[in-house]
């Protein structure tokens, strides 16, 4: 199972927005160039990530900037702004139709459940505990690598 890669990218324009928003004009097509993919999804992320209340845009001219500090920004907003999850659902995705009449089609809901739910509970315990500004700093002790 993967998650999608709007949470990635989502948080790749998060970092680029705040490394860049001071400097320049931070518009989807620089975006797009930096994450590598069309404009047109990041304009399709900007639009969550704004709804979501962690970015502003600007209208007319254009221009991205954080809605808020980074240090209030965790990795779990991000991730819920980027991936919108069925409630009901959850983070997994369990194939529609078990058989009745199979011993382990019939109880493997019960069975899984639970698990499942608490991985996804252990999932975004770790993403509430990372805000942007965490990751913006590992990215500078990464670049100092190179």
């Amino acid at each position: 199972m993967k998650i999608s890669g709007r949470f990635t990218a989502a948080v790749h324009m998060m970092c680029y927005i705040a490394e860049f928003e001071e400097e320049e004009k931070v518009t989807s097509d620089r975006m797009a160039l930096s994450v590598q993919v069309n404009p047109v999804i990041i304009r399709g992320l900007m639009s969550r990530l704004k709804a979501a209340g962690l970015i502003r845009v600007e209208a007319g001219t254009g221009g991205t900037g954080l809605a808020k500090s980074a240090k209030k920004i965790t990795l779990l907003d991000i991730f819920r702004a980027a991936d919108v999850l069925d409630p009901e659902e959850g983070l997994f995705h369990f194939h529609e139709n078990p058989s009745d009449t199979c011993p382990v089609g019939k109880y493997i809901h019960p069975a899984l459940d639970r698990h499942l739910k608490d991985a996804q509970k252990a999932m975004e315990k770790e993403l509430r505990s990372v805000t942007l500004d965490d990751v913006l700093k590992d990215l500078k002790k990464a670049s100092k690598k190179y």
